[in-house]
């Protein structure tokens, strides 16, 4: 190797090791997200807001399209999230912590109560006021955000509470879209969602028949999104519809080709266009709202409390057994981080209200609660003893959690 292709490995190489690393994508939105509000409140660059919502063309050859970039974004980009989450949905069903009944039901009872008592706590402030649409709000955790500080915790946590955190992440967001999918869809228009359908019988066409090459599913779910867009149904499902319907015999391959541009493209483009916001000079405002006490108070408090309440009946009544090698006093910490809950809040968020201001006070209560879930979650479990170096597994989730945490 020449001297200047050593130098050029030497420079490359910190860049790629960060990109492999677990907490990469947090880091990475983390400061997209500081960026765009720097950005968005600097008068010197009040071109920054104007471009997210600069009109256009969006009528082309008769095909309604979005407006703007920031509608681009949520509504087309962020498909390919949505893909990509369908994908280790279906990953973990087939080979992960989903794959039982008695290993998936532990995660699926804490996700369940991770959902379930965030919107009785924002239900409690907002019910019967103009608000109380944003309930599904706080029901999210963020994958990339939670695994990320988990990381950080290194041997702290067991392998298996780690792979736990994964699965009720997963089964939040899973819980997430069919929240958005059923309760989030204003108007519904009968001719374009017939359209989709058909679309969807087209692609479950294609599976029967073990058509495997991508190319030929992309006319289907392409006229599957735009059924859904038009029907009203918001067009990121198409993105899940696809990978639980297409015929994938390599999925880890799939997901990891999708891996970087969701991760490094798509979802720092979502926090840079969805905190494009100018913050109110008196942040009282902001935080005095029963929007913010639902939000804030349903992510700090009411996921761990509903994560690990559920959990813990679940085992004391031996419905579920608790991940090996972990306590009580962990499980409690994981449901602090998933009070983590940036993306899937903030994408609800935006279709919970219309109103620009509303949406701000939103965004910035999503932000501050993420923050105080991530660091009262990394200052609580970092208070255990790391443990003994774990053996390796021959289970199929243990022994890919490091390259699962990387796809996540």
């Amino acid at each position: 190797m020449s001297g200047s292709a050593q130098k050029s490995y030497r420079i490359f190489t910190p860049v790629r090791d960060f990109l492999n690393s677990s907490y990469s994508t947090g880091i990475i939105l983390i400061s997209c997200t500081v960026l765009s509000l720097v950005l968005s409140n600097i008068g010197a660059t009040r071109g920054y807001l104007d471009f997210w919502h600069y009109s256009l063309p969006h009528t082309v050859a008769g095909l309604n399209l979005p407006e703007n970039p920031l509608s681009w974004v949520n509504d087309v980009f962020m498909t390919f999230f949505f893909f990509l989450v369908g994908l280790e949905i279906k990953r973990e069903l087939q080979v992960g912590e989903l794959a039982s009944l008695k290993r998936s039901l532990l995660p699926v009872l804490a996700a369940l109560g991770g959902m379930v008592c965030p919107a009785v706590i924002f239900a409690i402030f907002n019910v019967n006021t103009p608000y109380q649409h944003g309930w599904g709000i706080p029901m999210a955790t963020d994958i990339a955000f939670s695994l990320g500080v988990l990381s950080l915790l290194g041997k702290r946590v067991p392998v298996q509470l780690k792979i736990f955190l994964m699965a009720l992440a997963i089964i939040d967001d899973l819980g997430a879209v069919i929240t958005i999918a059923i309760f989030y869809t204003k108007t519904l228009n009968f001719m374009y969602f017939g359209i989709a359908g058909l679309a969807f019988v087209t692609v479950l066409g294609f599976n029967a028949i073990k058509v495997k090459s991508p190319y030929l599913y992309l006319i289907p779910a392409a006229v599957l999104w735009y059924g859904l867009f038009k029907s009203g149904v918001h067009p990121t499902i198409a993105g899940v519809v696809m990978a639980f319907s297409m015929h994938l015999t390599k999925l880890e391959k799939v997901e990891h080709l999708h891996k970087i541009p969701v991760n490094y493209i798509i979802m720092p483009l979502f926090a840079l266009a969805n905190t494009a916001i100018i913050l109110p000079s008196d942040f009282s405002g902001a935080f005095t709202s029963t929007i913010s006490y639902g939000i804030i108070l349903g992510l700090v408090i009411g996921k761990p409390i509903g994560i690990f309440s559920f959990s813990y009946f679940a085992t004391k009544l031996g419905i579920a057994s608790l991940p090996s090698k972990s306590t009580y006093k962990q499980l409690l910490g994981m449901g602090m981080l998933g009070g983590i809950g940036f993306t899937m809040s903030i994408f609800t968020s935006t279709l919970s209200y219309g109103e620009d201001g509303l949406q701000i006070i939103s965004k910035i209560a999503i932000v501050a609660a993420s923050f105080i879930s991530g660091v009262i979650g990394y200052m609580y479990v970092a208070r255990f003893r790391p443990g003994h170096v774990e053996e390796k597994s021959t289970d199929a989730a243990t022994a890919g959690y490091e390259d699962a945490v990387a796809i996540a």
